[in-house]
């Protein structure tokens, strides 16, 4: 199972997929959130008992976050980075590789854009994975998945390239 993490100094969502015969499912998705009145330290310890929960529940063998991107505003650069220090602090606590991608290289591999909308991630998020996007209420959690699916496509490409080279 991969698990993509949409790190957020708010909401952070996630995705976990799994891939069988070449094809992908979604197992759960979801988010963990506060208001922006919640107390920051309250909001990253959210977001590390909700890891610590799932890293619990499933079998993670990838666990894959948004990487940083730069903005005008430092204070939310750095909540952001806290966010994503928490996500990665839990999965190396669980043992599990980590793995990250900027959200331009992701969205030009699922969507076909790099410079795609939330809207466009979501609604192609649901046909992938034969998901209702309606469901999907918050855009942390087509994004999760969108990491797990394109570390998934990446990771097969990566065993296919080796498994090739052994060969020749």
């Amino acid at each position: 199972m991969i698990l993509g993490i949409d790190p957020g100094s708010i909401t952070t969502g996630f995705g976990l997929i799994t891939e069988e015969k070449g094809e992908m499912r979604c197992v759960e998705y979801g988010s963990w959130g506060a208001t922006s009145k919640t107390i920051f330290t309250e909001r990253l310890l959210f977001i590390g008992l909700g890891l610590q929960e799932i890293f619990l529940k499933y079998k993670i063998r990838a666990a894959v976050v948004e990487k940083t991107f730069f903005a005008k505003n430092v204070d939310s650069v750095t909540k952001l980075s806290h966010a994503r220090g928490v996500c990665i602090y839990e999965a190396a606590r669980a043992r599990v590789p980590i793995f990250e991608y900027s959200p331009t290289e992701v969205k030009r591999n699922v969507v076909g854009y790099g410079r795609a909308g939330k809207d466009q991630v979501q609604l192609v998020i649901g046909q992938l994975l034969k998901l209702p996007t309606d469901v999907m209420t918050k855009y942390d959690m087509s994004d999760a998945l969108a990491l797990a699916i394109y570390h998934c496509r990446v990771a097969g490409t990566k065993q296919k390239i080796k498994e090739r080279e052994i060969l020749l």
